[in-house]
């Protein structure tokens, strides 16, 4: 099958952006909201999107690094595309569709870029009442997207988890309006919130689990995971350096939030419940998961005794990872976990996107892998999961 992945199969894209358009929260928000809902605007001499009226939230960029020809752009230069730069697959529904047929993807999980990856950027207002109102926008609009591409691209819905109450009734309304799974910070400690093992957030786990939302925990979901140019790179380097170094140490911010999860007990406690690492590859994972294995006996086996099960095997049962560029992880990744904790990404139309397609790269990492699993990787998990017809 590794010859004719695209053509034998539906596959399932688990991780791609909208570069969201202008005016997605002004053209929708009534009256008196519509100057302080999210929008590009020039204010004081600076072209930002805008949050409540003067709080800047994102730079006048459409993170797409795929411009109107449909040529990829590498290095730096994106920071310079906004969305008249960029191919339109970026953010119009049609387009994206169209994209998806030469890429041979059958459908796509898509995830934010003005709001943040966990939309922490809207706590940046004091008005809890502009929170709410610009997430269930952002939320109607990727339904509207969703059915705009025939079901084939699958927004996943804001949480509002600055306010545990409103996260439960919008993961109801998310769900009531076709949306097939939940986007939150990872570390909402950071703003003063209580941290996930809490028995505050279970409402939450509960809503999730019986309506069988999965949570994703994308890369850079919170103020202290999302870091290019901060403290990961040497402040000597030069600007594609540091977003190098920044990126790649992104990528393993995650391993913060699966680790806290296994110990914190929430999936003990909610068996059903599944949780995604979105856009963080999976070569790590069999270490970092090893070590959790051994570290529950060695340095916490009272703390730890209500885990009826490893960490690892809590994995396998209720997380996924993601990756697309890694070549030489993908079989022993397999070996460790099993081919059911596993799926497939673009990342599209951000930088390190796998843009254009490039099969024999592909090929060579599957090297080795059985068919059932290349089925499981690209198309079983994902429907499964997403609730996605195939």
């Amino acid at each position: 099958m590794t010859l004719d992945i695209f053509n034998e199969l539906k596959v399932i894209d688990t991780d791609s952006h909208w570069s969201e358009p202008y005016d997605l929260w002004t053209s929708r928000a009534p009256a008196k909201w519509k100057d302080r809902v999210p929008q590009m605007a020039e204010r004081g001499g600076k072209r930002r999107w805008w949050f409540d009226k003067d709080i800047p939230i994102g730079l006048p960029i459409a993170s797409s690094v795929v411009d109107t020809e449909g040529r990829k752009i590498t290095g730096t230069a994106f920071f310079d595309m906004d969305n008249e730069m960029v191919h339109r697959a970026s953010f119009e529904p049609e387009a994206r569709t169209a994209m998806l047929d030469v890429l041979g993807i059958h459908a796509q999980i898509m995830y934010p870029n003005v709001a943040g990856f966990g939309n922490q950027n809207f706590l940046k207002s004091a008005d809890n009442e502009l929170r709410l109102l610009s997430v269930s926008i952002y939320n109607d609009a990727l339904a509207e997207f969703q059915e705009d591409t025939g079901h084939r691209v699958f927004g996943m819905a804001l949480l509002p988890w600055w306010d545990l109450e409103a996260s439960v009734a919008e993961v109801k309304r998310a769900h009531s309006n076709g949306l097939r799974g939940m986007v939150t910070c990872a570390n909402p400690e950071e703003a003063g919130m209580p941290d996930m093992a809490t028995s505050d957030w279970n409402p939450v786990w509960e809503v999730c689990s019986e309506l069988k939302m999965p949570i994703n925990f994308h890369i850079g979901s919170s103020k202290g995971n999302l870091d290019f140019f901060g403290k990961a790179p040497w402040p000597s380097f030069g600007a594609e350096r540091k977003l190098a170094v920044g990126s790649a140490n992104l990528f393993m911010g995650n391993a913060r939030t699966v680790g806290n999860l296994i110990y914190s007990g929430v999936p003990e406690r909610f068996p059903e419940l599944k949780f995604v690492s979105v856009e963080s590859g999976i070569g790590w994972l069999p270490f970092f998961l090893e070590v959790l294995d051994h570290q529950m006996y060695e340095t916490a086996p009272n703390e730890l005794s209500e885990l009826s099960i490893l960490p690892s095997e809590y994995f396998k049962r209720q997380f996924y990872g993601c990756f697309w560029f890694e070549k030489s992880t993908i079989k022993p990744t397999i070996d460790f976990l099993g081919n059911q904790s596993v799926m497939f990404e673009t990342d599209f139309p951000h930088p390190t996107c796998l843009y254009p397609r490039d099969d024999d790269s592909l090929h060579a990492a599957l090297e080795g892998l059985s068919d059932n699993d290349i089925q499981s990787i690209f198309q079983d998990n994902a429907a499964n999961l997403y609730n996605i017809a195939i």
